[in-house]
């Protein structure tokens, strides 16, 4: 619909249809001929079946849940409902997916989820950049970490199993520091 605003094709007659369309989580999409709207169609890109358990979980683990997307707001915001997202950055291109990021960092740590060609800035920018494996071949190399499969529960088990390793990593900190406090005096014959 921005693209026909832009060439200035009337979609007046499609509002209804595009409404319930972006409604049921489909973009909609217009074609025009000769400068006239002739046709509207609908594209959905079906949410994975473990997105809403995995989103659920990172929740409970404290995490906050933005979708950054190019399709329209009403499709985009239908999804988020049906998927239990908590903010919602819609319609926007490449550069804007950075913008969110960046603005979001201003918050605390940022980890950007994505598989495709639009993605690959924003897993650039983010402080944690995770690919799904079944993606374009550029989101891969933008990503700080590639998850094998096309599986979303991956993103929680990535983001708990860094969790417990950062909680490792103090633990053993704490305990060789603890450990040396107080056996470098003995073997220094303090005691």
């Amino acid at each position: 619909d921005r693209l026909m605003q832009r060439l200035g094709v009337d979609i007046a007659m499609f509002v209804a249809q595009k409404e319930r369309l972006a409604s049921e989580g489909r973009s909609p999409l217009f074609a025009a001929i000769d400068g006239r709207a002739a046709a509207i169609l609908a594209v959905a890109d079906p949410v994975k079946p473990g997105t809403p358990a995995t989103l659920a979980a990172l929740k409970r683990a404290g995490r906050r849940i933005v979708m950054i997307t190019g399709d329209n707001r009403a499709t985009a915001e239908a999804i988020a409902r049906r998927i239990g997202v908590d903010d919602v950055v819609a319609e926007v291109l490449p550069e804007g997916k950075v913008a969110a990021i960046e603005s979001l960092k201003r918050t605390g740590k940022v980890a950007f989820v994505g598989d495709g060609i639009n993605d690959a800035p924003a897993l650039a920018a983010a402080d944690i950049g995770i690919a799904i494996g079944t993606g374009t071949d550029v989101a891969i190399e933008s990503a700080d970490v590639v998850l094998m499969t096309g599986d979303p529960a991956g993103v929680a088990e990535a983001i708990a199993l860094s969790d417990a390793t950062i909680g490792n990593i103090r633990q053993n900190l704490f305990w060789a520091f603890a450990y040396n406090v107080v056996l470098i005096p003995v073997a220094a014959g303090v005691l």
